[in-house]
């Protein structure tokens, strides 16, 4: 059972993101809190394994909290939730500790991957962010005077991956979210979720997030 602590300002998404996570069996919300210091408090009532939590909130904001959570309790692992997917937002919650970051507008399939992720170890980010951040590493690559980086050249995985899981890393790059994966390549989300595991395990990397900047570092995917 992973023990979750919920954070947010606005009730009405609280009730909302705590429906879906009681439908899964697995997951148990054991507190609620509208903002960092509250999360604090709770944190230490509850002993929980999660805590999600917003990022913009009164007094205590959600990276603040973040960065006072990880150096009180540091095997307590948070999931930041936020309305910005500007890589600023993102990098600011990932440097005080955050092992996952998700934009409100997620689908519950989502919020509970990222959950399950995390809760094993792993970090997850939202589909749009990871993105951003890849489209932001490649500009800083290309201007900077990294030569070796500028000449790789794009090719694809094929002594690795197969032509299909190849397909599904390239579509991870662009920003897709296992839906949208099935949608591009008219399959269905399940063989989506079976190709992402199959990629991991070739490349050995604990997440999707690590497979795109690992693709990117080696040249196996294109970025625009």
């Amino acid at each position: 059972m992973t023990r979750i602590v919920l954070i947010d300002d606005h009730k009405l998404f609280r009730e909302g993101v705590k429906r879906i996570l009681d439908f899964e069996s697995s997951f148990e919300v054991v507190a609620e809190g509208d903002d960092g210091s509250a999360a604090l408090d709770l944190i230490e009532t509850h002993n929980p394994d999660i805590v999600l939590m917003d990022i913009n909130m009164p007094s205590m904001n959600g990276v603040e909290a973040t960065a006072e959570i990880t150096q009180r309790y540091p095997n307590l692992k948070v999931i930041i939730l936020s309305i910005h997917d500007d890589e600023n937002y993102v990098t600011h919650a990932l440097k005080t500790g955050a092992q996952g970051y998700l934009l409100k507008e997620m689908d519950s399939d989502a919020l509970i991957e990222a959950i399950k992720v995390v809760g094993n170890g792993g970090s997850y980010l939202h589909p749009k962010v990871t993105h951003n951040l890849v489209a932001e590493y490649r500009r800083l690559s290309d201007t900077s005077s990294n030569e070796a980086f500028r000449t790789i050249e794009y090719r694809k995985p094929l002594h690795l991956l197969t032509r299909r899981e190849c397909e599904v890393l390239q579509l991870l790059a662009d920003g897709q979210s296992n839906r949208g994966v099935a949608e591009s390549l008219f399959i269905s989300e399940k063989t989506v979720k079976n190709h992402v595991s199959n990629i991991l395990q070739k490349m050995n990397v604990n997440d999707r997030t690590q497979a795109v900047v690992t693709a990117i570092k080696n040249g196996w995917v294109e970025v625009i």
